[in-house]
């Protein structure tokens, strides 16, 4: 678009050139980054690929400078940019979708009450349970990996699920 408010030479074909990048980046950056917010439809995005597009133009100053239109060379290439992020998230996107955790219901009230009174015990003995019960893992296992002797682990077992069982209110596991 051109400024009315300055005289235009009549030799003067294109834009103008620019010998040092400073001054084109500043002469650039506005322009440049309206349309690639219109590009986008994402300021932020579109600011995040100008800025990339005038690292490149930076890292090749001499050539950049040398063409016909270097603000079309920044425009195209942060084009690209912001083409190869919609490509790339919209691949992830159907990874996702392809991938995506089956519905599973919500946990039953049984579940709810044993992840709460698992919660209430002491530390020491909720490890314990969890490693055994959960995890799967031996007594000597645990018993190794807590740094303790494997009757201390057998004494949280059982004093844990002691716990449990009352909170529970299973009278039977209590008598184990």
């Amino acid at each position: 678009m051109r400024d009315w408010g300055e005289p235009r030479v009549l030799n003067d074909v294109g834009p103008p050139r620019h010998t040092d990048f400073e001054s084109f980046y500043a002469a650039s950056l506005r322009p440049l980054t309206v349309q690639l917010y219109a590009y986008t439809g994402d300021l932020g995005t579109a600011q995040e690929v100008v800025q990339e597009a005038y690292c490149r133009a930076l890292s090749r100053w001499r050539q950049v400078a040398e063409l016909d239109d270097p603000a079309g060379w920044v425009r195209r290439v942060a084009q690209n940019l912001a083409t190869s992020r919609w490509r790339k998230a919209r691949t992830a996107m159907a990874f996702v979708r392809k991938h995506r955790e089956e519905y599973s219901p919500e946990p039953s009230p049984d579940r709810v009450a044993l992840a709460k009174a698992i919660a209430t015990l002491p530390v020491k003995q909720r490890r314990v349970v969890v490693m055994f019960y959960l995890a799967d893992l031996s007594v000597r296992e645990i018993a190794r990996q807590e740094g303790v002797a494997e009757g201390t682990v057998k004494t949280r077992l059982r004093r844990g699920r002691a716990a449990l069982a009352t909170k529970l209110g299973d009278k039977e596991e209590c008598r184990d």
